[in-house]
């Protein structure tokens, strides 16, 4: 086995996790029992059509991710779920949920197929669950996902229903990225991104109390933001509180430099009661956080990972309706 744990490694050089969230527009969660192969999608429980399907899209470049899911229950269960979530254009607090019970795994290429076509799908179904959080456990992906993301697994399961959250799951999914973060997790339908996780800073998520600046640590940034812009969203979160978690927002890079040290960005929200912002910011190349690191436990070269710090920040448009409080960064 190999003795090199890319997550203590990026703990010991200090790694700063923010800006790590992978941005993508649609992802399609199949769930599937355990155990999972190093491309998990070679899976034995995997069929032909599902796995074609997959490297299909995949090569297209289309921003689309597949993942495996599974709990508990996936081994003794006859259907298959499998959930979509899109992401919509403009203004938004995260993804859509398409939520499906198909009887046969044999049948998600299919339907998943007429759902990217814009056709008319069978099997979708509504219920009351409102969030699905997504912890990599895909230890023959990457060692550091078996050693911390398994136990995380069991302790994210205890703390949903210890606090009585009967409207959150818990999936187990295959690799999505940042495993050196371990244990590691996507919060659905937001699609913000969490590693270094600890069952504090856990219960803190799943609530949205406590104290704002413990998400320094475990941040890896919003999903719906290009990479460079989640250190910017970091620092309104810290400004604002939880209460940002309910804005209307989006962003994008207006310009940047050829070494890609400098970035222009722009970031606008919308609050809950009608008031909105949009703030410029100049992004720049942080010489003292950015690393030289192995990305992965089998990684054979190191490569160089870019962190942005926040060198200004200008409001360059506002607008409040008569009946909204003063709400601003």
């Amino acid at each position: 086995m190999n003795n090199f744990f890319c997550s203590d490694y990026s703990r010991q050089v200090g790694e700063e996790i923010i800006g790590s969230a992978t941005n993508y527009q649609t992802y399609i969660l199949v769930e599937c029992p355990t155990p999972w192969m190093t491309e998990a999608f070679n899976s034995k429980w995997v069929p032909e059509n599902l796995r074609d399907l997959a490297i299909k899209t995949h090569s297209s470049k289309k921003s689309i991710r597949f993942l495996l899911i599974a709990n508990d229950e996936s081994h003794r269960k006859k259907e298959t779920t499998v959930l979509i979530y899109h992401k919509p254009e403009g203004l938004i607090t995260g993804y859509q949920k398409h939520e499906f019970k198909i009887p046969k795994i044999e049948q998600v290429a299919e339907v998943v197929q007429k759902w990217l076509t814009g056709k008319n799908t069978d099997y979708q179904i509504e219920n009351n669950i409102t969030r699905d959080i997504l912890i990599c456990t895909h230890g023959s992906h990457d060692q550091c996902c078996a050693k911390y993301g398994n136990p995380f697994y069991f302790h994210a399961k205890n703390a949903i229903s210890e606090l009585e959250l009967n409207h959150t799951r818990i999936w187990r999914s295959s690799h999505f990225g940042g495993h050196r973060f371990a244990p590691t997790a996507i919060d659905l339908p937001q699609a913000r991104y969490y590693g270094k996780l600890d069952q504090d800073s856990f219960k803190a998520i799943l609530t949205r109390t406590g104290e704002i600046q413990l998400l320094e640590n475990v941040y890896r940034g919003w999903g719906i933001l290009p990479n460079a812009l989640q250190v910017l969203e970091r620092e309104i979160i810290f400004s604002q509180g939880w209460k940002w978690f309910d804005n209307k927002v989006a962003g994008k890079i207006l310009q940047q430099s050829l070494d890609n040290n400098t970035i222009l960005a722009e970031l606008s929200y919308e609050t809950p009661n009608g008031a909105f912002y949009t703030y410029q910011s100049k992004l720049v190349k942080d010489e003292v956080k950015t690393r030289v690191i192995k990305g992965s436990c089998h990684a054979t070269q190191e490569c160089v990972v870019v962190k942005y710090a926040v060198a200004s920040l200008d409001l360059v448009e506002r607008k409040i309706p008569i009946h909204a409080n003063s709400y601003s960064y």
